[in-house]
């Protein structure tokens, strides 16, 4: 049996902007959660969320997205949201993750799919793209990557990485992200998010940016340290293959706070990781240079992580159409969400 924590159902009362009831998918002896919204019978949007988020990213997006006919799934990885929360970190792999999301279409019989995908929603949800192809009519492609030997990772992927291990501005007992959307929303000083993470002093937040870190706080308030593995596995899942100095001291501007080199530990070295599915992430990446169906690429142009060069680059390779959110991160969906929309709906076949 594997060990797991479950968050409780009274941490989800009453959350703004998303009434929806859950459903929950099976997996062996564990369940995953997911959104189900709109006609039963409509296209399928699949909406796929990264680190460390969960269905609450896409709150501002379902009921468009429903109002033109769609049936919007929105599944939360397992360790993440309302899914169940392994506590052994090292039982979380993206392989796994990604044979999990495979069960779910596979057991809903999903076809007509658009998969709309940021973050780790990436490689988890475009692998099933390029392994099922004849389920999927169309890829929206937002502020992500697939690993392949030709990639280069940015200063702000290496910088999140490194965070994450010891030394690092996140590794400690029970990090509070949910902060981390409040901030990268612009809703919450750096000045402020850095005690409020690291002592745990309770920012001043209110309107609008309450309401925010409340959902994405929801999943793992109250949870003892273990609940928070899924959120730590993610970051030290990149299959960096190259070692590399400290970061350069300073600020970009508009920076995200994961590629903030003002976080990141003085010295060390990258240490290369090994979960992170790196071989099927390049086959992925290279079958589906050749897809032939509809792909749009939308992209939060701030976003240090996942920079507009290699989106635009990306998109190129594809001959796809690249629509620039240019005042929005990382997390588009969270700050743009019914301009995103729109452009979904606008490029949609």
């Amino acid at each position: 049996m594997t060990e797991f924590i479950r968050t409780a159902e009274e941490n989800f009362a009453d959350l703004p902007n998303f009434p929806y009831v859950p459903n929950y998918h099976q997996w062996q002896d564990l369940r995953m959660h997911y959104v189900d919204e709109g006609p039963r019978d409509g296209p399928i949007m699949l909406l796929l969320h990264g680190m460390p988020t969960w269905a609450f990213l896409y709150r501002d997006m379902i009921p468009g997205l429903v109002e033109a006919g769609y049936r919007c799934i929105a599944p939360d990885h397992m360790g993440f949201g309302r899914s169940d929360k392994p506590t052994d970190i090292h039982w979380y792999t993206i392989a796994r993750h990604t044979e999990i999301l495979t069960s779910l279409i596979v057991d809903l019989d999903l076809s007509r799919i658009t998969l709309v995908c940021q973050d780790w929603g990436g490689p988890t949800g475009l692998a099933q793209a390029a392994m099922m192809p004849e389920r999927f009519d169309h890829l929206v492609i937002m502020n992500t990557w697939l690993h392949h030997p030709e990639y280069t990772y940015s200063d702000g992927i290496t910088s999140w990485n490194r965070n994450w291990h010891e030394g690092g501005r996140f590794h400690r007992p029970e990090p509070d992200l949910g902060l981390l959307l409040v901030l990268s929303a612009g809703l919450l000083s750096f000045a402020d998010f850095v005690p409020a993470l690291t002592e745990g002093q309770a920012p001043k937040l209110s309107g609008i940016a309450k309401e925010m870190y409340r959902g994405f706080a929801a999943p793992y308030k109250g949870l003892p340290d273990e609940g928070y593995n899924g959120m730590r596995r993610f970051p030290l899942s990149i299959p960096l293959t190259r070692r590399g100095p400290g970061p350069k001291s300073g600020r970009s501007p508009g920076a995200n706070v994961a590629s903030s080199d003002s976080l990141a530990p003085r010295s060390g070295e990258l240490d290369s990781v090994h979960n992170g599915n790196a071989a099927a992430q390049t086959l992925h990446y290279r079958t589906l240079l050749n897809w032939e169906k509809g792909c749009h690429f939308i992209w939060g142009c701030q976003d240090n992580v996942f920079t507009e060069a290699w989106g635009r680059q990306w998109a190129s390779r594809m001959g796809a159409r690249f629509d620039a959110v240019e005042d929005a991160g990382h997390f588009p969906q969270n700050t743009h969400g019914q301009k995103v929309a729109s452009l979904i709906l606008d490029g949609s076949p």
